[in-house]
């Protein structure tokens, strides 16, 4: 029978390089299919059995490549890799600065030459070997990518350099220049944009790592003997019962079969409020028991728990999305071919129609030469730097750089609603009791550690209500609420079946206004004081100050915004209408998040904002993911930007970095090629049959040098972009 195996792989440093490995792989004997995932560093195989695994991890390492067996030595390896090229960007930085250095103030002796020449080849050596071994592979592959055309650039910047020292004596004196510092900008620039890219695709891993151990390890098991022992998650059948203490997380999916308990599952299922759950509800693996003591029926193994659901869903997302295809990238694929024909016309017309094999050979080499992507190299990870500074000072954390092209194509953006467009912080909306019975309710609610306790304490507060110190008899009652009784008083506080257990009915208009106060969907809790009924307080989680400023924003850069909330319907519905969203779903668990957010995507792109466990498949799935930086640690690993502030217009500000930055990049490489298409025709020689001129490396370096500057003055402008109104 076939084996499927997954395999970490370290130092894939580009596209080319998981499609080499496919490609050898499926060569293998034995190895029935190959996919190797550049994005996130793994490759999924099919065996013909397990011996051939050892013979597929050989070959891989004989690549170049390494293989991990296990997540931390495949962290190990991936820092390590990471670490290598910023090493080799900083030597090839430094490099490049002796080298112009000597240019711009040594005299060009024959000993001057001969170091910058040295320290070029150390780079070509040391910093650019790998590019120049990809760029081979990519060649095979017919994939004239940046690899080839930083190869194609700095090796014909050193043979000629090279060429000019050696044979200096057959050379015309007008063409005599070593021209080396192009050797060392070029690794140097495209090092720093490797760098960044490594470095964010390493972050955006961590996701997984992060819920597999929060996932429950252990759980008490209900032995025939009535007695618990405590044993392995995975260990645990369906119809096991397991015993689930306050404050312990649910160990699998199941069913109460005894107790009750307030379940707080907002990080599965997005409810901004604990629920109570009594026999015969289903519970979650990974919620939390908040208060109460209960016994679970396992019905589903831990392989198929909603929480592992969760996991393979991220797993699944993450490995659909591909790199995307750089626009330098796809602009190589016709320029570099390009400049290789017009070097080799270049040489065949000079020896044609002059016979001067000297300017045949000079023009051609200088064609390439010229062609040497310097602002090629700066005109992407310049303009991202620049735009992932601006958006930092903003509080917009961009973890994956590679996002901000895909924002442009964007047409949705769907929020959940807890933490999100709310501020998710159980609140006291409204009251009708009167002073005197705040003061007393807020006194018994201060003895408890309950969240919505805590709320309705801070509400009096606020309204500057002075709390009593109470000694009197506490009781909680799991479920339904609180009990206080000294010998002044006895205060009720919960829900109806707590105030009719202790004989307090309500009357018809008491539950028509309790009715019109949640008509929005609002928690209610009710109040008695002495046994009489004295009123309510209405619960919610309040919508975040910007939100609505930030969904008009939205509309007006022609994206509409879509509401996925796993709360209930009204309460969705309520807040739909007070931000005028259309479009907009209820009670929706993890699974129904991601699906919504494919079916989103088969209409257009999808920008994901979020902040629960609940909400990272989603995150992950979507186009673009932006996480909320107060949310689960899950959900910020998986979305692609961090939203450290937890201001809504971030989303908005966002967007228009974004385009500002694919537009500066645009402008970059127009420049880059501007000064190619203008430079690579003087230096094949056009101007020499009218005026006598043949392109100088003098000139052509200050050419590059100043298209250089002017990309780089460009991507500058990026730091003062305004990005709030």
């Amino acid at each position: 029978m076939p084996l499927k195996v997954k395999l970490n792989i370290a130092g894939m440093s580009c596209v080319n390089c998981s499609n080499a490995i496919e490609k050898v792989s499926k060569k293998i004997d034995g190895v029935l299919d190959a996919n190797v995932n550049f994005a996130n560093a793994s490759g999924e195989f099919v065996l013909k059995d397990a011996s051939v695994r050892e013979v597929l991890e050989q070959k891989i390492k004989k690549l170049g490549y390494f293989v991990a067996t296990n997540i931390d030595e495949f962290e190990a390896k991936r820092d390590e890799h990471i670490t290598s090229i910023r090493n080799k960007f900083i030597f090839a930085f430094i490099a490049s600065i002796v080298i112009m250095a000597l240019e711009m103030f040594a005299p060009h002796n024959m000993l001057v030459n001969l170091l910058m020449l040295v320290l070029a080849f150390l780079v070509l050596a040391f910093s650019g070997k790998d590019f120049f071994a990809h760029a081979i592979e990519a060649v095979k592959n017919k994939n004239y990518d940046m690899n080839v055309l930083v190869a194609l650039g700095s090796g014909s910047a050193f043979l000629y350099s090279l060429f000019v020292v050696i044979f200096s004596n057959f050379i015309p004196d007008d063409l005599k220049n070593v021209y080396v510092s192009g050797v060392a900008m070029i690794i140097a620039f495209v090092l720093l944009g490797k760098y960044l890219e490594e470095r964010s695709k390493a972050k955006a891993g961590d996701y997984l790592k992060t819920l597999l151990k929060i996932s429950p390890k252990t759980a008490f098991l209900v032995m025939p003997d009535g007695q618990s022992k405590e044993v392995n998650v995975n260990e645990l059948k369906v119809g096991d019962i397991v015993i689930v203490k306050n404050g312990y997380n649910v160990p699998s999916d199941g069913v109460i079969v005894q107790g009750g308990a307030e379940i707080d599952a907002s990080m599965l299922t997005g409810e901004s409020l604990p629920v109570y759950k009594e026999v015969g509800d289903s519970v979650f693996a990974g919620t939390l028991n908040t208060n109460g003591y209960i016994s679970v029926k396992v019905t589903k193994s831990s392989y198929e728990s909603l929480l592992s659901q969760i996991l393979s869903l991220l797993s699944d997302a993450s490995s659909k999305k591909m790199p995307i295809g750089r626009l330098a990238d796809k602009i190589a694929n016709i320029f570099v071919p390009s400049v290789v024909a017009i070097s080799v016309l270049t040489f065949l017309i000079w020896i044609i129609f002059s016979g001067n094999f000297a300017y045949a050979i000079s023009c051609a080499i200088c064609v390439l030469i010229i062609s040497c992507p310097c602002a090629l190299g700066l005109a992407t990870p310049i303009a991202i730097v620049s735009s992932l500074a601006r958006g930092a000072k903003a509080g917009i954390l961009v973890k994956n750089p590679e996002v901000l092209e895909l924002i442009k194509d964007a047409k949705f953006v769907a929020f959940d609603k807890t933490g999100t467009l709310s501020k998710g912080l159980i609140s006291v909306k409204s009251s009708n009791l009167s002073e005197k019975e705040l003061e007393l309710v807020a006194s018994a609610e201060n003895l408890s550690e309950h969240p919505i306790s805590k709320a309705i304490v801070r509400y009096a507060k606020q309204n500057c209500i002075n709390l009593q110190k109470l000694n009197g008899k506490f009781q909680n009652v799991v479920g339904q609420g609180i009990v206080y009784e000294d010998e002044s008083n006895k205060i009720i506080i919960g829900n109806e079946k707590l105030l009719a257990a202790n004989g307090i009915l309500l009357n018809e208009a008491d539950s028509k206004a309790i009715k019109e106060a949640t008509n929005d969907g609002s928690g209610v809790i009710l109040c008695a004081v002495n046994q009489k009924f004295s009123g309510f307080l209405t619960l919610s989680d309040e919508l975040k100050n910007e939100a609505n400023s930030v969904i008009n924003e939205l509309a007006r850069l022609n994206l509409q915004s879509v509401i996925l909330s796993g709360d209930d319907k009204k309460v969705v519905a309520n807040i739909a209408s007070n931000l005028n969203v259309s479009e907009y779903y209820a009670n929706m668990l993890p699974e129904d998040k991601f699906n919504k957010v494919k079916e989103l995507m088969s209409r257009g792109g999808v920008i994901f904002v979020g902040d629960g466990i609940n909400d990272s498949p989603s995150l992950k799935e979507a186009s673009v993911g932006i996480a909320m930086n107060s949310g689960s640690d899950i959900a910020k690993g998986a979305g692609d930007i961090v939203l450290v502030k937890n201001d809504l217009r971030g989303v908005s500000g966002l967007v228009k970095l974004a385009n500002a930055t694919i537009a500066n990049i645009k402008e970059n490489l127009f420049w880059a090629f501007m000064y190619n298409a203008i430079c690579i025709p003087v230096a094949a020689g056009v101007l020499y049959p009218v005026f006598g001129l043949l392109l100088s490396p003098v000139y052509g370096s200050m050419a590059m040098c100043l298209s250089s500057v002017t990309v780089v003055l460009n991507a500058l402008r990026l730091r003062y972009l305004k990005l709030k109104d």
